[in-house]
């Protein structure tokens, strides 16, 4: 027992070296990044993950979940979404450089620059309410701004976020989002009374809801089996809570439209509150109608689905 131990205690330390080695690495390559222009350094991030990444176990990942969601399209196609989604993943790295760059939105300015905002009125309207909001988005475009595109017009959304699994990067990017996208609660113990405490107090909570989520709801995504977590819904008829899609999309030109979508009304059950599978399936649709319009635009790389059974290729289409 004591070996197990010691042999343990020593993976530990071995295992926090490399995550140091490799936040150091990811630290020094961020710096010098930032000695460029803002758009020459995202640009260069594109064009290198798009190379880069197709050689990584990921990609092979991603190209599973496309033949998954889209197997109608043929193996070039799925690929060139794929190379697509390396250049966005890597664009949302640089621009977490660049935030207060990038961010140019001004309220009531007669010409957009990189920010458009659809939406606003509803921003505007929100501001002045004092009844809890949740506002839901997933992993499109850039996520990012939307957090700090509410708190221009007053409002301020505690997001639900998950750390990355190395200590020294997740505090980093912990500090980047607390000083510019309001305040935070890593996914963990306690988490979900954080954010009940928010919203008891009539605040304003952001969640992602496009990840596997272990003995959630059981919905479909693309027509196939995938859990949900059913924590929006919950928080939703706990606190009735007002619930708003959000989403970002890349536009031409570096630039970026930030999409508030009018309140959703949830599902409800025959004694009238809300039914967490049925609300977690209208999430779900909500999230996959987004992915299908811009499918290079999400992240495929991540296992969304209970099962991985690939569908077996048709016979090449005729030209």
């Amino acid at each position: 027992m004591n070996i197990k131990l010691a042999l343990y205690r020593q993976w530990r330390k071995l295992r926090h070296i490399e995550y140091w080695l490799t936040a150091q690495v990811t630290f020094l390559f961020l710096r010098t990044i930032r000695l460029l222009p803002p758009h020459a350094a995202i640009n260069f991030m594109d064009r290198a993950a798009r190379k880069i990444g197709p050689l990584t176990g990921r990609h092979r990942v991603a190209l599973n979940n496309l033949k998954l969601a889209f197997p109608e399209k043929t193996d070039s196609e799925c690929r060139a979404i794929a190379v697509g989604m390396w250049g966005n993943m890597a664009r949302l790295v640089a621009e977490y450089v660049f935030l207060e760059d990038i961010f140019d939105y001004v309220q009531n300015a007669e010409k957009h620059g990189l920010i458009e905002v659809e939406g606003a009125e509803i921003f505007e309207k929100l501001r002045h309410e004092q009844t809890p909001h949740i506002f839901f988005t997933a992993h499109t475009g850039n996520f990012e701004l939307l957090p700090i595109c509410a708190a221009t017009f007053g409002l301020e959304v505690t997001a639900l976020f998950r750390a990355p699994n190395n200590p020294y990067v997740a505090k980093k990017v912990l500090e980047a989002r607390r000083t510019k996208m309001g305040s935070l609660i890593p996914s963990k113990a306690g988490a979900v009374w954080a954010l009940a405490s928010v919203l008891q107090s009539n605040g304003n909570v952001g969640m992602l809801v496009d990840q596997f989520f272990y003995s959630g709801a059981e919905v479909t995504f693309f027509g196939r089996d995938a859990q949900t977590s059913p924590l929006l819904p919950r928080l939703a008829r706990q606190f009735d809570a007002d619930v708003y899609p959000a989403r970002c999309i890349r536009m031409p030109g570096g630039r970026y439209k930030l999409q508030l979508f009018d309140k959703i009304d949830l599902p409800v059950t025959p004694k009238g509150k809300i039914d967490i599978d049925a609300s977690c399936q209208l999430l779900n649709d909500i999230v996959e109608g987004w992915v299908r319009e811009y499918p290079d635009q999400w992240m495929w790389f991540h296992k969304r689905w209970k099962r991985y059974d690939i569908p077996k290729r048709s016979a090449p289409r005729a030209l």
